[in-house]
């Protein structure tokens, strides 16, 4: 069984319970499997990345397996815009924040099982990976608030942005940190590093606990209380209000060659 998110942000968590952590968010248009069931929850896995969670099943729409084949083998369109409004039956308005997905987008419309939105804000195509433009998707969340499984402007963990910047860029990667660590290329030192690389950081133990994108000049963006621009060296993240180390480098991968 199938299902699609049908509102702008909808909360995964860890257990079938609204008092359980959130571990990542569905944004509209967001495609799911149907593993398990426990009362009113269902046990999900996000299409996009293979993530797990429990999901309020009255947060969710259920979709033909077809209809999801359909979506999948399409070009994919996401919206551009910080936020915007999705309508349908003229009048009813759903607000869908940046990096929302818009299936069978075409002229402003689409439809999900059979009901017709309509669509006028900005949006880009994801038929190709299109790396030029990553660090214009970074900034757009420049200053979101810190939250932990979050992935929207309005509150976003350090990996969920890395995530999304790369999402808009038409880059798969997966959801956590230590595990997008584990994709990509090596890049040896932070020497023979671009912008775009994301660099990852540990703990006393060497585990990956933070990520976040390199920009030029030897400068990092991250979500840590906000997302924010600190200095970037050798050793880690210096905070650039406090100038103290907050992060200790472990590793830099690139997944894309920009120009």
């Amino acid at each position: 069984m199938f299902a699609i998110c049908p509102l702008s942000v909808v909360p995964v968590r860890k257990e079938p319970s609204d008092r359980s952590e959130i571990v990542t968010q569905l944004l509209f248009g967001d495609l799911v499997e149907i593993q398990d069931r426990q009362d009113n929850w269902r046990k999900i896995k996000v299409l996009d990345d293979d993530y797990p969670g429990w999901v309020d099943k009255k947060q969710l729409r259920a979709i033909e397996e077809s209809e999801v084949r359909t979506i999948l083998s399409a070009p994919r369109t996401v919206t551009l815009d910080i936020v915007q409004l999705v309508v349908w039956d003229q009048h009813q308005m759903i607000p869908v924040v940046l990096g929302s997905s818009l299936p069978g987008y075409h002229d402003k419309q689409f439809k999900i099982s059979g009901t017709a939105f309509l669509y006028e804000g900005s949006v880009t195509q994801l038929s190709k990976p299109d790396p030029v433009h990553m660090l214009e998707h970074a900034y757009m969340y420049l200053h979101a608030p810190y939250l932990w499984g979050g992935k929207s402007p309005f509150g976003i963990d350090c990996s969920g942005f890395t995530q999304m910047v790369y999402k808009l860029s038409g880059i798969r990667i997966r959801r956590d940190a230590w595990q997008q660590s584990e994709q990509g290329t090596p890049v040896p030192n932070l020497q023979e590093s671009r912008a775009g690389d994301l660099a990852f950081f540990s703990n006393d133990e060497g585990k990956v606990i933070h990520t976040g994108i390199l920009l030029p000049g030897g400068r990092i963006m991250h979500a840590s209380g906000r997302v924010r621009i600190d200095e970037l060296d050798a050793t880690g993240i210096l905070n650039s209000d406090t100038g103290q180390l907050s992060h200790r480098l472990h590793s830099v991968r690139r997944y894309v060659n920009l120009p």
